[in-house]
Parts: structure tokens; C-alpha cells; sequence
């Protein structure tokens, strides 16, 4: 049975989409069979697997408003064992549908049902928001991983977040979802504000609070216009140590057998 994970975040702007893309990626570069959903409108996690967004390839949407059986959706991509199904401009539209779908909040865990067995992770990008897509997603899932940008508002809006959490459970949506990591991004270790964030974001979160936490890097954020996880478009930078240090990490902490990958870094030749 595959475990189902929700990268969530309201706030926009905080590393959701590339913590996402680039442990999905990780996680199957280290033996597992992943496939990410991608359910954010903007469609950055599948433009940034280099896949299309246009209305003529088979979505999310598709899936969700019944017209495309989920198997006929999945798509491969340049990593070995990490499939997508990709998101298009037409899933703006979907909660209004959903509003008006029986079980509208259980429609994503419906449709995953069909392939939770054939993969070990499914990873689902979240809109950056709270909206019906979202809570979705957190009925879906089996767990939570929350990227937190390392600024002085990084906990804002994030009790609105928790609430929800909350009320998936209390409400019987989903009463065994847990926060299965928090992960401080963009961080500058060389700026005090960085470290007092961080600080503060361990004393709400506690022992949820990943150790390995991504700095900014350059090569991490050109990746994506390239239409690569940064595992392809420069493995050896500091971003990519850091995500699969934390991929490491997650699969240390739940007690998950990988394939090691070395962390050692290459020395370009000219």
C-alpha cells in the first residue's frame, strides 16, 4: 500500500512546489516508485518536470471531473520510476464543480484509490491555498509536509493552516492525517533574522521540524525554467545535497529502507 503525502502551504512563494518536485524526485532515484499529482492550478510542478500544460493534454482536471480514467492520465518522466499527472489552466475552474460533486471533499482520495497500490509514494502539490482542492488533498493524504520559508512573516496564516488540519480530523474527513515534517527553506545561515526564525519555527512545531534545511541557491531556482529537478540540472550544488540530505532524512525518520546515493560533490570540468 503506497503512502499518500500533501506539500502544503497557503502562503505562496515558500518552496512548496520545488521541496515537492525535488524529494518525489529524490525519493525515486533511491528506489521507490513515485508518482506526483500535481493540483495547483499554476501547473509549476509539471512544467518544472518539463511536461506540457496545455488544454490538449489529459490533467488533473480531467480525472477529477470523471471524463479520463486516473491510469489514462499518468505520465512518465526523465527520472526512472517518478510518473506525474499533470495540472492545466482548466483546474481553476474545478471547485466550482466540486461544490456541486457528491462527497466533494473525498473525490481525490477516490480517484487515487485506483493506483495508491502500484506506487510506494504518491506526492500531491498543493495549491497555495485553503481552498476545496486543498482540503482534498489533506483527506487524501497520510501525512503532511509543510515547507516554511525562513523570513520574519513565515508564520503567518500558518494557524489557518493547522485549523484545517484539524478539521479534516475533527470532522471525520480524515482522522489519521499527522504533520510528517516541516521544512525550512530559502535560508541564508549567514543572516541572524534566519536563525531566529528558524528558532521560532521549532519552538511551534517542535521535533516536526526537519534538520536539513534548504539554503537559497541560484542553480535551485534556474532549474525549473529548464523544465528539470535540480537532481538533473545540477546535481552536485548545494540545493541538490540539501534535498537529498532531507529526503535522507525523511526516510531515516519512518524507518525506510533506499538505495544510498552519494553526496559528494563533482568538480566541473571545463
Amino acid at each position: 500500500m503506497g503512502k499518500i503525502l500533501a506539500f502544503a502551504n497557503q502562503k505562496g512563494g515558500v518552496g512548496k512546489t520545488t521541496t515537492c518536485v525535488n524529494m518525489s524526485t529524490y525519493m525515486a532515484v533511491m528506489g521507490k516508485k513515485v508518482l506526483l499529482i500535481d493540483i495547483d492550478p499554476q501547473g509549476n510542478a509539471t512544467s518544472g518536470l518539463g511536461k506540457e500544460k496545455t488544454k490538449d493534454v489529459k490533467s488533473i482536471y480531467d480525472v477529477i471531473s470523471g471524463n479520463v480514467d486516473i491510469q489514462d492520465a499518468i505520465v512518465k518522466t526523465d527520472i526512472n520510476g517518478l510518473d506525474i499527472i499533470p495540472a492545466n489552466i482548466d483546474l481553476a475552474g474545478v471547485e466550482v464543480e466540486l461544490v456541486y460533486m457528491k462527497d466533494r471533499e473525498r473525490v481525490i482520495k477516490e480517484v487515487l484509490s485506483k493506483v495508491k497500490n502500484v506506487y510506494d509514494y504518491i506526492t500531491i502539490d498543493c495549491p497555495p491555498s485553503l481552498g476545496l482542492l486543498t482540503v482534498n488533498a489533506l483527506t487524501a493524504a497520510d501525512g503532511v509536509l509543510i515547507p516554511i520559508q525562513c523570513e520574519f512573516f513565515a508564520l503567518e496564516g500558518l494557524s489557518q493552516l493547522m485549523n484545517t488540519i484539524r478539521l479534516v480530523k475533527k470532522t471525520g474527513l480524515n482522522m489519521g492525517l499527522s504533520v510528517e515534517g516541516v521544512v525550512l527553506t530559502m535560508r541564508d545561515t549567514r543572516s541572524n533574522l534566519g536563525r531566529q526564525v528558524a528558532e521560532e519555527i521549532g519552538k511551534f512545531f517542535g521535533s516536526s521540524v526537519f534538520n536539513t534545511t534548504i539554503p537559497r541557491n541560484v542553480r535551485l531556482a534556474e532549474a525549473p525554467s529548464y523544465g528539470m529537478p535540480i537532481y538533473l540540472y545540477d546535481k552536485s550544488c548545494s540545493g541538490s545535497i540539501a534535498y537529498l540530505k532531507l529526503t535522507e532524512e525523511y526516510f531515516d525518520k519512518n524507518k525506510v529502507d533506499y538505495k544510498k546515493i552519494s553526496r559528494k560533490r563533482e568538480v566541473k570540468k571545463n
